[in-house]
């Protein structure tokens, strides 16, 4: 990770270490870069944040300045902005969005021209603009000068092609989505309801600061009592720009990334569709499902947290599913990214090509019990290497022993260390997290 850019992107409060002046020098070099030789072409979508109708205006005159043409898809999804930039031959693509974080957050989410991650030399290269180590990016002047254009005509697209990926008739379901009150406030219901769903929607009413406020993926409760208060007979839940998924079975039950991994997975290798046997997952995936996986007889690869990771395995094996226990599922044969929407139209397949409700398909896998703590802190390297949080670090691994395990990461996108252990049963894990944490304390190290 960069001085800026983490493995999501350029995160952080708005206008506070997120500015409209860095928003208007990452439009200016990306401006610039892609220009050398041709007239640079980038699309923008954003969120429902306040903030990010400010980070547009501010991005659009960055890159205009610099002589880009700038396509505006205005309120949509990541996996839109990557459909779009990788299908009609946009240079890049850019998303204005912090994902599952308050409202008060930000984020400039960069894409390359095949809707991909944007290499991190592109980004180390923007980071060094930012902190004046390169020279500054020439003005367009008169006609070189960039417009801006609406394209709300590219996100209707998407939601086109999200419609055609789906194989069955949707007549007869009941089925819940949450919207987080964001990206997919409009969107998801128009694809449930284009394909003939009883659609029944929460949490669409964005205002500028409800935006994953005790709603979507993050929140799954409010689905689940959702789903078993109106007899539905399955729900989706998604986060603030609609790169993650958590389903809710037709018991009210919560379907995470891993259980849908295993469900997909299997439905592929039944079909002859799994294509090198394999399914992808970070190193956050919960044991059951590797143990489920194996007994299915399908190969489990294991990267670094973060979706990016995952795709980079994906795209170098020739992988075909892949994805982390938060919902981030990447199906590479029609997208490049996490994909909510997606994600609950190939999990729609599954159940109604099998004929089987949501939770008989996920009853193989028994997940381990997990207790997972994210904790702010004011330095996450410094909390990482503190000798007493790695001593009891190691005693909390002597207390596990080989049934379990626990891990310490740092987020990529906040000032958060995550503290996960797992075990065979919830009281143990509950006793090394605490014991971690009471190490941080201690140690005066969270960021209360």
């Amino acid at each position: 990770m960069g001085k800026y850019f983490g493995t999501d992107g350029f995160r952080g409060e708005a206008n506070v270490n997120l500015t409209v002046e860095h928003a208007f020098k990452v439009g200016r070099y990306l401006g610039y870069y892609y220009g050398r030789g041709h007239r640079a072409k980038v699309v923008i979508g954003k969120d429902t944040r306040l903030s990010s109708y400010m980070f547009e205006y501010a991005l659009a005159a960055g890159l205009t300045s610099s002589g880009a043409d700038v396509y505006l898809l205005h309120v949509t999804t990541t996996p839109s902005v990557a459909y779009v930039t990788r299908s009609e031959g946009f240079d890049c693509g850019i998303m204005i969005s912090a994902s599952h974080n308050p409202y008060y957050d930000n984020g400039i989410k960069l894409l390359n021209g095949n809707g991909e991650k944007m290499a991190d030399e592109v980004t180390d290269q923007i980071e060094k603009y930012l902190d004046g180590e390169l020279p500054e990016a020439p003005y367009a002047l008169r006609d070189k000068i960039g417009r801006t254009i609406d394209y709300a005509a590219g996100r209707n697209r998407y939601i086109g092609y999200l419609i055609s990926l789906a194989t069955h008739s949707y007549k007869g379901m009941k089925v819940g989505l949450d919207c987080a009150n964001g990206s997919t406030w409009m969107i998801a219901k128009s694809v449930f309801d284009a394909l003939g769903a009883e659609t029944h929607v929460i949490h669409n009413q964005p205002n500028g600061t409800n935006i994953n406020n005790n709603c979507g993926s993050t929140h799954i409760e409010q689905l689940q009592a959702f789903v078993k208060e109106k007899g539905l007979d399955v729900g989706f839940a998604f986060d603030g720009d609609a790169d993650r998924c958590l389903a809710v079975d037709e018991q009210g039950n919560l379907i995470d990334g891993d259980l849908i991994l295993y469900i997909y997975g299997v439905y592929m290798k039944k079909r002859d569709k799994l294509t090198t046997n394999t399914v992808v997952s970070t190193v956050m995936s919960n044991f059951g499902l590797g143990i489920a996986l194996e007994k299915a007889g399908i190969d489990q690869v294991q990267t670094k947290v973060g979706d990016r990771f995952v795709y980079e395995c994906m795209r170098a094996g020739g992988h075909l599913l892949g994805g982390e226990q938060s919902g981030h599922i990447i199906f590479s044969k029609y997208a490049t990214t996490g994909d909510g929407v997606l994600t609950a139209i190939k999990l729609m397949q599954a159940i109604l090509d099998q004929k089987q409700p949501l939770s008989k398909l996920a009853e193989p896998v028994t997940l381990f019990p997990q207790v997972l703590k994210n904790v702010r802190v004011t330095d996450k390297e410094a909390a990482l290497a503190h000798p007493d949080v790695q001593e009891a670090l190691t005693k909390a691994k002597e207390m596990i022993g080989g049934a379990g395990r626990v891990l310490l990461r740092k987020s990529g996108t906040e000032p958060v260390i995550r503290v996960l252990a797992e075990a065979e049963n919830e009281a143990l894990c509950q006793k090394c997290v605490d014991h971690i944490l009471q190490a941080m304390k201690k140690a005066e190290l969270i960021n209360a």
